[in-house]
């Protein structure tokens, strides 16, 4: 698998593709609504990203840039296969991946300075920004919409989006470089994985879904796969934000006939799945009760 995000025009999200699901991606490109790929790293790192835009019967244009607009670049190409052939060069991080293509420098200017915000104001920001980061779920987008309309009322508006944007990168930096330090599976891993494989087992499996739990039973049932689904398991921000704490995480679970019996039976799944990923679970098998997953480290890799 590469080390990447793909994003499509159409807002399909693909994580980790293979060299052969990168190159399809490649190929597919072309008719209206989907012309571009955009590729990021995993972590995502700001202003360094890739990306293809093709027209069907058309040149395929490729671009990257390389930290700083003035650093962005861009080549055409005929083929698909080359096209992706570079950009997996690109995305395992070759030394040379570019050799070989004549680049032009496509003339975007320097990014203005962006003035600081009053130290009130920036460490409110940070506070919200930095648990959010800890949490490890949104992108460095969302993550400055939060920054910028989050914190302060509409009324205040004391956070430009340029403001916020450099806050973010600043802060998502410094959690990339902690991330460097860790080794093995952590325990978001580990919950992850749990959910992948109930979800594959026929209960629906959602992390961080919803604000509440009010809005996560309401929605869970319109979630792919629930109509041929048992039953369901979720954990909402608001339990995220109080395992990404030091607390226990806590997992909503049911049965999609409203049954004690389901729902229990649901539940023995659950915390079998936790169980067999090494987690600690602390449920005494009562429908009516959250299962709560125990002495959790939250170190959840950040994706982009």
């Amino acid at each position: 698998m590469l080390d990447i995000a793909v994003q499509t025009e159409n807002w399909e999200k693909h994580v980790r593709p293979s060299e052969e699901d990168l190159t399809g991606l490649v190929r597919r490109i072309g008719a209206e609504g989907d012309r571009f790929l955009v590729l990021q790293r995993i972590p995502d790192l700001p202003d360094v990203f890739a990306q293809v835009w093709h027209e069907a019967g058309g040149h395929y244009q490729l671009e990257h840039r390389a930290g700083a607009p003035e650093l962005h670049v861009g080549t055409r190409l005929d083929t698909p296969e080359r096209v992706a052939e570079v950009l997996a060069a690109w995305a395992r991080g070759e030394a040379a991946w570019d050799a070989g293509l004549s680049w032009e420098n496509l003339g975007f200017p320097a990014a203005p300075a962006v003035p600081e915000l009053p130290g009130e104001v920036r460490e409110e920001v940070e506070r919200r920004v930095r648990s959010l980061i800890v949490c490890g779920y949104d992108d460095r987008a969302r993550l400055t919409r939060s920054a910028q309309e989050d914190v302060f009322s509409p009324d205040e508006h004391p956070v430009t989006r340029e403001q916020a944007a450099a806050l973010v990168d600043r802060l998502w930096l410094e959690r990339v470089a902690e991330m460097a330090g860790w080794e093995g599976t952590t325990d978001p891993e580990r919950i992850t994985a749990a959910f992948a494989e109930l979800d594959a087992a026929g209960i629906v499996a959602r992390e961080h879904f919803t604000c509440c739990r009010s809005c996560g039973t309401a929605e869970i049932g319109a979630e792919d796969g629930a109509d041929r689904a048992r039953g369901f398991v979720f954990f909402h921000t608001q339990c995220t934000e109080g395992a990404a704490n030091g607390g226990p995480l806590y997992l909503l679970y049911g049965g999609f006939d409203d049954s004690a019996e389901t729902t229990a039976a649901v539940g023995e799944e659950v915390a079998a799945a936790l169980r067999g990923q090494g987690l600690g679970v602390q449920w005494d098998g009562d429908p009516g009760q959250a299962i709560l997953v125990t002495g959790l480290d939250w170190r959840r890799r950040l994706i982009g």
